[in-house]
């Protein structure tokens, strides 16, 4: 049996992410459409990749959601994996301000070194990859807070087949962003690995960090 007010509040905080997702397709009906058909399908990079802005509504709404269903996801596969954890609220919101602020900064970080090496249409564009396969990620892990909070299934099959899936999308964005700058990466290799253990690798290292400090 779930734990009532652990079922009651990520109900609300569901709620709301489904909510963001939903004015996202009513106020960006098209952009959403072809948002979703993004796997395997390169037509949305290439059109909306244009039209950037610094604060994007329609990547704003999706923002909510990957912020709120990650925060969940991780609660349960750290009650699953580490230890069985009373849901507090004080504690959750913590965990979601965590989150939310280092995948904030984690983007200020990008954005300010691509304004120093003078490459930011290089950045911008990359970033705006790496962010639409993130945002992609927060459906996958929406589904999965679904079976979590409202079915029986075992909770370890729940997050190892979402977390593969989610890793599966990433690599594709990777590998997706790598293809389209593999030839100004090739010649500056030594500052790509730099790159990847600064702001790809360390952020998640102190994620895990406060996640460790969970119940302190």
């Amino acid at each position: 049996m779930r734990n009532f007010i652990t079922y009651e509040w990520f109900t609300i905080f569901t709620i709301v992410g489904l909510f963001a997702i939903v004015a996202a397709k009513f106020l960006f009906t098209l952009r959403f459409n072809d948002f979703l058909y993004v796997i395997g399908n390169s037509k949305y990079l290439k059109i909306y990749s244009k039209d950037q802005k610094f604060i994007d509504q329609f990547d704003s709404f999706l923002f909510v959601n990957l912020a709120l269903s990650s925060s969940i996801f991780i609660y349960f596969v750290y009650s699953t994996f580490i230890t069985s954890t009373p849901f507090e609220l004080t504690s959750f919101l913590k965990l979601l301000f965590a989150v939310s602020t280092i995948i904030i900064i984690k983007t200020l970080l990008e954005r300010l070194i691509g304004s120093l090496f003078e490459i930011d249409g290089l950045i911008d564009d990359y970033l705006f990859q790496k962010t639409t396969f993130k945002n992609y990620s927060g459906f996958i892990l929406l589904v999965a807070n679904l079976f979590l909070i409202y079915t029986n299934i075992l909770a370890e099959v729940v997050i190892i087949s979402a977390f593969s899936v989610v890793c599966i999308i990433n690599l594709i964005g990777f590998l997706t962003s790598f293809k389209n700058y593999q030839k100004l990466i090739n010649p500056n290799f030594f500052y790509f690995l730099l790159y990847l253990c600064a702001l790809e690798i360390a952020p998640y290292i102190l994620l895990y960090k406060v996640i460790r400090e969970y119940n302190a």
